[in-house]
């Protein structure tokens, strides 16, 4: 008998058996499934109960150099930026809006002795109830000089914001030879990819 209890739901719509029964034995006459050249097939089913149970439907993309966006915000005079949290110019990957949100002078009150980066949703409610997205992200401060980078990456699945409260020290980016400020300009990036959306059933 293969009569065996199964769950059907939103992300499994098909149950079966890829070896039923030997084609040998289904083939011989004197076992009766075939008559003629014809058989006969049915199915009993019989429904036990019905639950709503919850799940999700997640779709990925696969991480390319062709579907990472890149944002550069030059930012001029960061020496003399308040100690408050500035943004970048809004930007849009995957019909969602982003910016770049920096505390110049650490979070607590300008006191802080590292530079704090985070990447935001403009309006995280325009996320579609139910969904949720994952992403992969890379913040920097360039290297104007020597090309060596201060960086930061993660992949996460994305509320409203992210990122890191101690991103760089301060005096390192003040250090003269450094190269990450140039005629007091400084000049950040994001490189954001939306890696998979995911959907509660």
């Amino acid at each position: 008998c293969h009569g065996k209890r199964r769950r059907f739901h939103g992300l499994k719509l098909e149950w079966g058996f890829d070896q039923f029964i030997p084609l040998e034995e289904f083939n011989d006459a004197s076992n009766g499934y075939l008559v003629d050249d014809t058989c006969v097939f049915g199915a009993e089913v019989l429904v036990k109960e019905r639950n709503k149970c919850k799940g999700e439907c997640l779709s990925m993309t696969k991480l390319t150099s062709a579907s990472i966006y890149k944002h550069v915000w030059k930012i001029e005079n960061f020496s003399k930026l308040e100690a408050k949290r500035h943004e970048s110019e809004v930007f849009i990957v995957r019909d969602q809006k982003w910016k770049i949100q920096l505390h110049p002078k650490g979070i607590k009150s300008g006191t802080g002795s590292h530079v704090s980066m985070s990447l935001a949703l403009v309006d995280s409610s325009t996320i579609t109830p139910g969904f949720k997205i994952y992403v992969h992200f890379t913040l920097r401060i360039r290297d104007q000089v020597r090309g060596k980078h201060k960086e930061a990456n993660t992949s996460i699945w994305f509320r409203s914001s992210w990122g890191w409260p101690r991103f760089a020290e301060l005096s390192y980016l003040n250090e003269a030879g450094n190269g990450f400020l140039v005629n007091d300009g400084c000049i950040v990036e994001a490189e954001v990819s939306v890696l998979g959306i995911s959907k509660a059933l």
